[in-house]
């Protein structure tokens, strides 16, 4: 299930700040350094560092 386009407009990585692009069922850091990917669960983001996927 897709976000509002107004909440991803708003969402920002909890690490580095940057914003965050919807792929599948992740939200991805668009920041050059950072990258995690934060799980949706349900249609909510998980923002949380511990649960977020280092890139690869």
């Amino acid at each position: 299930m897709p976000l509002e386009a107004g909440l991803l407009e708003i969402l920002a990585c909890p690490a580095c700040h940057a914003p965050l692009t919807e792929q599948d069922t992740e939200l991805i850091c668009t920041g050059e350094e950072c990258g995690l990917a934060y799980p949706v669960r349900d249609g909510i983001p998980v923002l949380l560092v511990d649960e977020a996927r280092r890139p690869a």
